[in-house]
């Protein structure tokens, strides 16, 4: 009974990472998209920029440099205009990218670095981060075994929720291969990507 009292924190931590971090956002949303258009092994680069981005916010959080940042004047804006700036360009490939059959093969896929600079300058990434790691406490009046332990479990949630995300995104790319359909896949993929990145920002 005491072993399963004890786990419940962290279960907890982990549904709440599931819930938060994993629902639709631009990161997430951004992975299905590239996944769909460009297939689970030219995306990966991408999606690994995504994960190593997420986890310098979730570093940034657990370092409290996100309260710092926030505090510099503009600081806040200046990521919203980035993030925005950089969603809208993803956004734009997406729904002008060719079907996979005539010529995605050739078409340049989005980069690590772009996946990396879209996650750390993701508003709804720093929210759900520090909602998940602070509203649940691992080890009380252990701070940094506490610390610690959610950075190591919040870090494998990133990369679990992203590839899922992927593959989702991956699994749909067998129907692009008709034109029309590739075309409303694209469009309605870029549309929900700038529609939660404006819910995101709106917050």
């Amino acid at each position: 009974m005491f072993e399963l009292t004890a786990l419940y924190p962290i279960l907890t931590l982990l549904l709440a990472s599931l819930v938060i971090m994993g629902s639709p956002g631009p990161s997430t949303i951004s992975a299905t998209a590239v996944g769909a258009v460009y297939g689970f092994r030219r995306s990966i680069g991408y999606v690994c920029g995504l994960i190593a981005g997420t986890m310098v916010v979730l570093l940034a959080v657990a370092a409290g440099v996100v309260a710092i940042l926030l505090s510099v004047p503009h600081g806040a804006s200046a990521l919203t205009v980035i993030s925005a700036v950089y969603i809208l360009y993803l956004a734009l490939r997406i729904a002008t990218a060719p079907p996979l059959a005539y010529g995605s093969d050739q078409a340049a896929t989005p980069a690590f670095a772009g996946g990396f600079l879209l996650a750390v300058a993701n508003p709804k990434a720093y929210l759900a981060i520090a909602a998940v790691f602070a509203g649940v406490n691992l080890f009380k009046d252990r701070g940094t075994l506490d610390a610690v332990s959610k950075i190591a479990l919040l870090s494998m949630m990133i990369v679990i929720i992203h590839l899922c995300w992927l593959l989702i995104g991956a699994s749909l790319s067998r129907f692009l291969q008709n034109p029309t359909i590739s075309r409303v896949v694209n469009i309605s993929l870029a549309g929900a990507l700038i529609i939660t990145t404006a819910f995101a920002l709106a917050r």
